[in-house]
Formats: C-alpha cells, sequence, structure tokens
C-alpha cells in the first residue's frame, strides 16, 4: 500500500506514525507542498493519504496557496473511499475540506493535557478498548469546528473537539500523537520560547514548557502506546479498504 504523506512544515516528520506504517507494510511518499514539492493531480496511485502538522493557519488560503489544491485532494481522497488521517493543523484543513470552520482559539495548547475519548470514540474501530482518559501532546492556537455528520472522537477540558471521524474512512487529531519522546524534547528545545506572546509573563511561559517536558516523562510511553495501536489499526483500514476497490 502506497501512502501519501503531506508534510507541511520541515520540523514536522510522519515520526512514529510513519514507522509503524512502513511496519505495517506501507510505502510513504512524502511532499512538502508549502516548500515547492507539487501535490499529486489526483489519487491514483495512493491507497490513503496522511497530513501532518505545521505552523500555518488552516482558512489562510491567502498566504498558503497549496491549501486551496490540498482540500480538493483530500475530498478526491476520501470520495473515493480512500481513508484519510489527519493530525494537528492536518485535523484542522480536513474540518475545513468538509464545510467546517476553523478559527484562533482563545487558549493556547501545549503538553500532555488529558483528553477523553467520547462515548462514540470508545465504540469506534480505531480507539475501541483504549483507556478512556488519554495524555497526549499538544501543540495549537487554532480549532476546528465539527463537520456537519461527524462522529466526534475525543474531548479535552480546554479544547472540546479533538478528534472526529467523517465517514467510514477520514480521521482527523488534533493532538499530535504522532511524536516520539525525543521529537517531543526536540520540539521544546528549539522552539519553546516562541510561546511567550501566548502567556502573561516569561515566567508562565518557561513554567508551561517545563510541565511539558515533565509531561514526556509521566505521559511519552502511553502516548507511544495509543500512537501504535491507532496507527496500526488505520493501517489496517488501509488494506481493508485497498482489498474492497479491488473486488
Amino acid at each position: 500500500m502506497n501512502v501519501l504523506v503531506i508534510k507541511n512544515n520541515v520540523n514536522t516528520p510522519p515520526a512514529l506514525v510513519g514507522d509503524h506504517l512502513i511496519a505495517a507494510g506501507a510505502s510513504l511518499t512524502i511532499v512538502q507542498p508549502h516548500d515547492g514539492d507539487a501535490l499529486p493531480a489526483s489519487t491514483e496511485g495512493f491507497d490513503a493519504a496522511v497530513i501532518l502538522g505545521g505552523p500555518q493557519h488552516a482558512g489562510d488560503g491567502k498566504n498558503y496557496p497549496a491549501f486551496a489544491p490540498m482540500l480538493n485532494l483530500l475530498r478526491g481522497f476520501h470520495d473515493a473511499g480512500k481513508p484519510l488521517l489527519g493530525i494537528c493543523l492536518g485535523s484542522q484543513l480536513l474540518a475545513r475540506t468538509f464545510g467546517a470552520a476553523v478559527k484562533r482559539h482563545d487558549t493556547f495548547e501545549i503538553g500532555y493535557l488529558g483528553l477523553e475519548i467520547t462515548p462514540e470514540g470508545q465504540q469506534d474501530p480505531l480507539l475501541a478498548g483504549l483507556q478512556p482518559r488519554q495524555h497526549i501532546m499538544q501543540w495549537h492556537e487554532d480549532t476546528f469546528e465539527m463537520p456537519k455528520g461527524a462522529v466526534h472522537l475525543m474531548s479535552g477540558a480546554t479544547t472540546r473537539n479533538q478528534a472526529f471521524r467523517y465517514g467510514r474512512t477520514t480521521y482527523a487529531f488534533q493532538c499530535h500523537f504522532e511524536v516520539s519522546n525525543a521529537l517531543a524534547k526536540e520540539w521544546l528545545d528549539a522552539w519553546g520560547h516562541t510561546i511567550a506572546k501566548y502567556y502573561d509573563s516569561e515566567d508562565a511561559a518557561r513554567a508551561a514548557v517545563e510541565n511539558a517536558r515533565d509531561g514526556i516523562v509521566r505521559h511519552g510511553a502511553a502516548a507511544g502506546d495509543f500512537c501504535r495501536v491507532v496507527t496500526q489499526r488505520w493501517a489496517g483500514l488501509v488494506k481493508e479498504s485497498r482489498q474492497a476497490r479491488a473486488a
């Protein structure tokens, strides 16, 4: 199976999700459309797509012209029954693809915040049987509305819409469940200073970064297990969808 990976920023690789997909037999085709790579003209040759995070605002098509053809491509994947997996910015782009609004949040989220799998999520093929409360890495200032008809899968105390399924094969997660412990630490080391604008003081910003570092120790292993299970199950969905199209 060939999975298209849309990498929206050089610092947001597929990480653990990519590792688990490769282990499941996937070949990854990675494109960076904001850095000059051309998006595929169609879904032909691909069985699924992963849309990763980045610093862009999903609603800002003026400054990010790659978004318009990207949304059309994502709609094409969905209409063809080819699974989609959106992470952080990727989840916001999927919300836009299916007619929902994306907006600046009134709360900046960073670190391994508590998330609840909703009752509907507990019945979902990707999330069934997992612990209802998870702590997954967050780093975002925007949030999305739920597309009409979507199934609400996960919720947080300060961001209600954390994950959804649209149809049978499209999944969106606001949280960065793809990050390894090493990548989370790398982000905090390299970019932690950039969050000061979201806080009233430098001390508050430093405290948020340190809390996120502590979260790696407290929750990183369990978050990695969440990523493994969800990615493996999504890979199974990709295989099932491919077989169904070939039948």
